[in-house]
């Protein structure tokens, strides 16, 4: 399992567009990938449950990725993060 803990920095958090490149990044691989935010917890390859974390800016995250592909999803997945959040 790999975990990955970041600040969200952009202004407008976790909204509607970026998230969905996010969960179309996501549903490439078969591993578990799980977000963590605001004492909830979503899939990040459902954009609906990952919008509900409600997360905005300055907030932290924790991705958590488990599976047969973790490496490569956590390698495309945290960098995605990186560049739009």
């Amino acid at each position: 399992m790999k975990e990955f803990k970041y600040t969200i920095k952009a202004a407008d958090g976790i909204h509607a567009r970026p998230a969905g490149v996010l969960v179309n990044t996501a549903l490439k691989y078969t591993c578990e990938i799980i977000m963590k935010a605001n004492g909830k917890e979503a899939s990040v390859k459902k954009l609906f449950a990952l919008m509900k974390l409600g997360v905005k800016q300055n907030d932290e995250i924790t991705v958590l990725f488990n599976g047969s592909d973790e490496t490569e999803a956590y390698d495309e997945i945290t960098r995605n993060i990186g560049e739009n959040y």
